[in-house]
């Protein structure tokens, strides 16, 4: 289904993206700990630049796990139970996380835009950068976890109804 293949690719290239974060949290954190050791200078930055890049590979890796099906689950009831009852639990299940996520990423898109109305920093530092574009990561995160748990209930509701395999949705 073309419609799922495209989710699967938006969430596919959002976790690499995520993935990608990981180098300059590593070389911001390697920096702060030659500052503050070698040259007892600690910098200012170094926390909140930390957990926003962390916050961010997690966000953008939610949807990548979920295409990936590496979100928990119940195996036992995987393994002893009909291949459609499986699909319509997942089904099921997808539809409410992804109803759930819809009115989260609306929620959120309120709160960007507050934010970003305010000039609202972290007030976490004397950085204080602001919180905004932190903020857009968690809609486009959210929205794109969204997504994928809608296309994930397209796919088990195809196999529940016998039209298509879960491997021939991807």
């Amino acid at each position: 289904m073309p419609i799922v293949r495209f989710i699967g690719t938006l969430s596919l290239w959002s976790g690499r993206l995520g993935a990608l974060v990981v180098v300059p949290l590593v070389l911001a954190m390697v920096f702060e700990v030659v500052s503050r050791y070698a040259f007892n200078a600690p910098t200012q930055w170094a926390f909140e630049l930390s957990y926003m890049m962390m916050g961010t590979i997690f966000l953008l890796g939610l949807s990548y796990a979920v295409l990936m099906d590496q979100h928990v689950n119940v195996d036992f009831i995987h393994q002893v139970l009909p291949r459609r009852a499986v699909a319509t639990i997942d089904a099921v299940g997808y539809i409410l996380m992804a109803g759930m996520l819809a009115w989260l990423t609306n929620a959120l898109v309120d709160n960007v835009a507050a934010v970003y109305r305010t000039g609202e920093g972290t007030g976490l530092s004397a950085w204080n950068p602001p919180i905004w574009p932190y903020r857009v990561i968690y809609v486009v995160g959210f929205a794109l976890f969204a997504l994928q748990c809608a296309a994930k209930a397209i796919e088990n509701l195809l196999v529940v109804f016998g039209r298509e395999s879960k491997a021939e949705a991807r």
